[in-house]
C-alpha cells in the first residue's frame, strides 16, 4: 500500500510543478558555465626555448610539438628557400644517416616531421625518451647534403611544372600577390628562376638565422611525468645554439581605392575561380575578435552560411561558396568570400557575393542566426576541452598572442555576451565592398563579355587584366578568327587527309587498341574496340580488374563503374553513335551542327577549335591538320568537370596515322597512356559488345 501512496504523491507533485510552468514562453538561458581550465607546467632553457608540459595518462602515447614563432620572412630572389629547407629537415642528422634514422622511427612505430618553423613527433610513451632524442638531433644537427638538396630541388621544379595549367594554383597565387603585393612575405611566390637561385649554402644560412630557439616553444602532451620531461629536454635541447632571428621590414599592403574586377585569363579553365577580398587587421587580443568570427560564420562559414544558401541552394551556381577571415599579430590579413562557378554564371556569382557582403555590413543579422552560431562555437569549444592537447594549445596562444590569462576561462561568457550590434560592427569594419578586389581566374573567351557589363549598386566595376603571375597586362584578344573560306568541314577534311585519306579510313571495319599507363605506381590498362561503325567498347583496368567499362551496340548501351551498372540515356547514346566510328571525324563530316569557333594556341601551336558536340571541343593543328587535343565536359552537382585528352607522337598503322601517346587530364590527375598495340580490321566477336 505504501508504494501506491508514494506513486500518487509523485503524480500530484508533477502536476503541481507543470501547472506553474508557462510553456508559451521560451526558457531563459542560464549563465554561461565557468571553465576550469588547467594550466600546463612550464620551464625555460637558457637558450630561450620555452617548454609546456601537459600530463595525461589516459593513453600510453606522447605528442611533441615544436613551434617557432618568427615573423614572416621575405625571401625575394630566393623565394622557396624555406620550403626547400623544410623538405631537407628530418632526413637524419649529422650523427645518424637518413636511412638508419627513418628505419628506427618506423621500427618504434613513431612519426617525426619538420617544417621551416615547426617540428612534430608522436610515439608510445615507453619510446618517448628515444624519440625526443632523435627529434632534437634532427632539429639541432640537420643533415643538409648536396645529394638530398638536388633531389628536393628537382621535386620542387617538377611541382611548379605541374601547376602551370592548374587553375586553382594560379588563382591562389594571384589572389595573394594582388592582395599583399609581391614584395610582401604573404604575397611573394616561388618560380623556376627563384628556385634555381637557391644553393645548398643558402639553405644552411637560412637555417642558422631562422631555425633558432629564441622564439621557440616545445609542447609535450601525454603519458609523461613533468620532472622526467624537464630532465630529458634539458639534456637534448640545451646544445641548440642560442640566437635571435633577424628582423625584416617591408611595405605595408593596402587595399584598392575603388571596387574592381581583376581578371586573369586561363584558356584551359572549365570553371571560374571567384574571390571577393579586402585587407583588414585582426588579432586574437582585439575586442572584436569573436564578433568578427561570428560574422564570418554567418556569412560563409559552412553549409548553413548565407553564401552557400544563396549561390548553391538557391541559384545552383556552384558546389559551395564560403568566406574566411584570418587573424595575424604581424600585420594586415585577408578577408575573402569565394566560389568555383560555371563559366556562364561567373558575372552573376560575383555580384551575388558582393550583395551578401554588403547585406551583412548594412543590415543586422537575425537573432536566430546569432543564437545558432553562438551554439556552434560553444559546442566546438566544449568538445575541444576534452582533448588534453587543447590545454597546451590555449596556453601557447596566451603566450604568443599576448592574451589575458583568463582569455579561455571566460570564453563562453564573452561568447554569450556578443550582441547583434557587435556582429554588424565587426562585419562593417572587417568586410569591405567599397575597397574590394573581385579576383577572377577563368576562360576569358567565355566570361569577359559579361564581366565587362557588371554593375553593383548602380556603378560599373572596371575590369583590370593581369597575367598568371599577377603582372598587369592588356585585355586578351579573343577575336582570332579562322581565315576566310575555312569551315568546320574543311578542318575535318584536312585532318582525315593528314592521317591517311578518306579512302583508307572508309575501308576500316574494326579497330582494336590497347594502351598502358601508370597511376600512383600502379599499372592501368586501356582497351578500346570498335566494329561495323555502330559497336563500341571502352574498358579501364587496374591490376587486372575492371574499374570502368562502357559498351555501345547500335541503339543500346551501358556503363559499369566499380561494379555498378547504369544504362546509357538517350542523350548518351546519341553522343556515342559518332564515337563508335573507327575515326569519328569521318562521320562528323555529315553533322551539320559542328561549328568552327576560331583559332587558339595549344602548347604553343595554333589550332582550329571545333565544337563537335555541346560537351566536346577538339583542337586541330593549323599547319599539320593533326588533332592535338579533345576536351569533354560533364555537369556534376553544380560543377563543370572537364577531361582533356592530348594526342602526341603520331605513328602509322596499316597506312593510317594514330597517336602513340595520349595524355589524360581530369581535375588534378594527369597520366600518359603509351599505346602498346593497334590492330585494324581484325575479327571482333559481337559478344564483346553485349
Amino acid at each position: 500500500m505504501k508504494k501506491y501512496l508514494v506513486f500518487a504523491l509523485w503524480i500530484s507533485l508533477t502536476m503541481a510543478l507543470n501547472a506553474q510552468i508557462d510553456r508559451s514562453k521560451q526558457p531563459v538561458p542560464g549563465p554561461a558555465p565557468k571553465i576550469n581550465l588547467s594550466e600546463p607546467d612550464t620551464f625555460q632553457l637558457q637558450n630561450g626555448l620555452k617548454v609546456l608540459v601537459v600530463e595525461n595518462n589516459k593513453l600510453p602515447r606522447v605528442r611533441i610539438q615544436l613551434d617557432i614563432d618568427n615573423p614572416p620572412v621575405l625571401e625575394g630572389e630566393k623565394a622557396g628557400v624555406s620550403s626547400l629547407m623544410s623538405s631537407l629537415l628530418g632526413n637524419g642528422s649529422t650523427t645518424i644517416p637518413k636511412d638508419e634514422f627513418n628505419e628506427e622511427i618506423d621500427f618504434l612505430g613513431a612519426n617525426i616531421a619538420f617544417g621551416a618553423n615547426y617540428g612534430f613527433a608522436s610515439c608510445l610513451s615507453k619510446y618517448f625518451p628515444r624519440i625526443l632524442t632523435l627529434m632534437a638531433d634532427a632539429a639541432i644537427n640537420p643533415n643538409f647534403t648536396q645529394e638530398e638538396f638536388d633531389k628536393e630541388k628537382e621535386k620542387a621544379l617538377t611541382g611548379l611544372k605541374a601547376q602551370e595549367k592548374d587553375v586553382s594554383a594560379i588563382a591562389t597565387r594571384v589572389q595573394l600577390a594582388l592582395t599583399y603585393g609581391k614584395n610582401n612575405p604573404n604575397g611573394e611566390y616561388t618560380t623556376e628562376t627563384t628556385l634555381n637561385n637557391i644553393t645548398l649554402s643558402d639553405i644552411q644560412q637560412y637555417y642558422r638565422k631562422h631555425f633558432v630557439p629564441a622564439n621557440a616553444y616545445l609542447i609535450v602532451v601525454g603519458d609523461v611525468v613533468f620532472e622526467d620531461v624537464q630532465e630529458l629536454i634539458t639534456e637534448a635541447f640545451t646544445p641548440w645554439t642560442k640566437a635571435v632571428p633577424p628582423s625584416f621590414s617591408y611595405g605595408k599592403p593596402s587595399d584598392v581605392q575603388y571596387p574592381q574586377i581583376n581578371f586573369v585569363d586561363v584558356p584551359n579553365a572549365v570553371q571560374s575561380e571567384v574571390s571577393v577580398q579586402n585587407l583588414t587587421e585582426l588579432r586574437m587580443k582585439d575586442s572584436d575578435y569573436l564578433p568578427a568570427l561570428i560574422a564570418n560564420q554567418i556569412l560563409g562559414g559552412g553549409g548553413e552560411g548565407r553564401l552557400f544558401l544563396n549561390l548553391r541552394e538557391d541559384k545552383g551556381y556552384t558546389y559551395g561558396s564560403y568566406s574566411a577571415i584570418r587573424d595575424n599579430k604581424y600585420g594586415p590579413i585577408r578577408f575573402n568570400a569565394y566560389a568555383q562557378v560555371r563559366n556562364k554564371v561567373t558575372d552573376s556569382a560575383a555580384v551575388e557575393i558582393l550583395k551578401e557582403i554588403d547585406k551583412i555590413r548594412s543590415q543586422p543579422v537575425t537573432a536566430q542566426e546569432l543564437e545558432n552560431t553562438k551554439n556552434k562555437y560553444a559546442g566546438r569549444f566544449v568538445r575541444a576541452l576534452e582533448n588534453p592537447e587543447t590545454v597546451a594549445r590555449y596556453a601557447l596562444n596566451i603566450a604568443q598572442e599576448g592574451l589575458p590569462s583568463n582569455f579561455y576561462k571566460n570564453y563562453l561568457e564573452r561568447l554569450d555576451a556578443i550582441t547583434i550590434e557587435q556582429v554588424q560592427e565587426a562585419a562593417e569594419k572587417h568586410f569591405s565592398v567599397a575597397n574590394s578586389r573581385v579576383v577572377i581566374v577563368g576562360k576569358g573567351k567565355d566570361v569577359i563579355e559579361n564581366l565587362e557589363k557588371v554593375t553593383f549598386k548602380g556603378k560599373s566595376l572596371p575590369v583590370l587584366y593581369f597575367d598568371q603571375f599577377a603582372n598587369k597586362t592588356t585585355k586578351p584578344d579573343f577575336s582570332v578568327l579562322a581565315p576566310e573560306g575555312v569551315s568546320a568541314n574543311a578542318v575535318l577534311t584536312n585532318y582525315l587527309e593528314a592521317i591517311g585519306g578518306q579512302k583508307k579510313i572508309a575501308a576500316i571495319n574494326s579497330l582494336s587498341l590497347k594502351a598502358l599507363a601508370t597511376v600512383q605506381d600502379q599499372p592501368m590498362e586501356l582497351i578500346v574496340k570498335k566494329s561495323d561503325g555502330d559497336k563500341y567498347l571502352k574498358e579501364i583496368k587496374m591490376l587486372g580488374s575492371s574499374i570502368q567499362k562502357e559498351v555501345f551496340n547500335n541503339d543500346n548501351g551501358y556503363l559499369v563503374t566499380m561494379g555498378q551498372k547504369k544504362e546509357l540515356s538517350s542523350e548518351d547514346i546519341n553522343a556515342m553513335k559518332n564515337e563508335a566510328a573507327a575515326i569519328p571525324e569521318f562521320y562528323y563530316l555529315k553533322d551539320k551542327t559542328i561549328s568552327l569557333k576560331g583559332i587558339e594556341k595549344v602548347a604553343g601551336q595554333e589550332a582550329y577549335v571545333l565544337q563537335l558536340a555541346p560537351n566536346k571541343t577538339a583542337y586541330y593543328n593549323v599547319e599539320t591538320g593533326l588533332k592535338l587535343k579533345e576536351v569533354s565536359m560533364q555537369e556534376f552537382q553544380g560543377q563543370s568537370l572537364s577531361t582533356t585528352l592530348t594526342f602526341m607522337d603520331y605513328e602509322k598503322v596499316s597506312g593510317i596515322l594514330f597517336p602513340s601517346k595520349m595524355k589524360q587530364t581530369a581535375g588534378t590527375m594527369n597520366f600518359i597512356f603509351e599505346v602498346e598495340k593497334i590492330i585494324v580490321n581484325e575479327d571482333i566477336s559481337n559478344d564483346e559488345f553485349q
